[in-house]
C-alpha cells in the first residue's frame, strides 16, 4: 500500500505544478476545445462514416475495439474508484463538470490514443499528428482538473492496448 500512497503523493505534487503554470488559463480555454474533440459520440459517427464509404472493416474494428475498451474502462472505473481532483484537493474546483464520479481511468484519453493507433494503422505517413493530439488530449483532461497525471496515462496504455488487439482480431 506505501507504493500506491508514493504515486499518488507524486501525482498531486505533478498536478499541482501543472495548475501552476503561467499561461493556465490559455490551456484551459484550449484543452475544453481539445477535450471536446476526443469526445466518444464523434468515434461513432467515424465508423459510421467508414462504414458507409464501404470501409466494413475499419468500422469492425472502431466498433469492436471501442466496445472492448468501453467493458475494460467501466470495470477499471468501478474497481478503483479514485475520486477526482475537486473531490480530493483543498480548495481547487475542476474547470468542467466531470461526466462520471471517478477518475481512473481517463476515458478520454483511452479513446483518443485508441483512434490515435487506428488511424496511424490506416495513415501511417501521419502518425505523428494522431498521437500529438492524443497526447493533448491527455493533457487536456490534466488542465481541466478532471484527472490526474495517472489516470491519463492508464487510459494511454488502455486505449492503445484494445486497439492492438482489436487489429488482431479483425485484421
Amino acid at each position: 500500500m506505501n507504493i500506491l500512497n508514493s504515486i499518488h503523493n507524486m501525482d498531486v505534487t505533478t498536478f499541482y505544478w501543472l495548475m501552476a503554470r503561467k499561461h493556465r488559463q490559455l490551456l484551459t480555454r484550449a484543452s475544453r476545445v481539445i477535450s471536446m474533440s476526443a469526445d466518444g459520440p464523434l468515434y461513432v459517427v467515424l465508423a459510421l462514416a467508414a462504414w458507409s464509404l464501404g470501409f466494413e472493416t475499419w468500422a469492425y474494428i472502431i466498433m469492436g475495439g471501442f466496445a472492448l475498451e468501453r467493458v475494460l474502462y467501466l470495470i477499471l472505473k468501478r474497481s478503483f474508484k479514485r475520486n477526482r481532483p475537486a473531490d480530493i484537493l483543498d480548495d481547487f474546483t475542476s474547470f468542467i463538470r466531470p461526466s462520471d464520479k471517478f477518475s481512473f481511468p481517463s476515458g478520454h484519453t483511452s479513446g483518443a490514443f485508441f483512434m490515435a493507433y487506428c488511424l496511424s494503422e490506416w495513415f501511417p505517413e501521419l502518425y505523428l499528428s494522431f498521437y500529438s493530439w492524443s497526447a493533448m488530449v491527455a493533457m487536456s483532461r490534466i488542465f481541466l482538473g478532471v484527472h490526474f497525471p495517472t489516470d491519463t496515462a492508464m487510459g494511454a496504455l488502455l486505449g492503445t492496448t484494445c486497439a492492438m488487439v482489436s487489429f488482431g482480431v479483425l485484421t
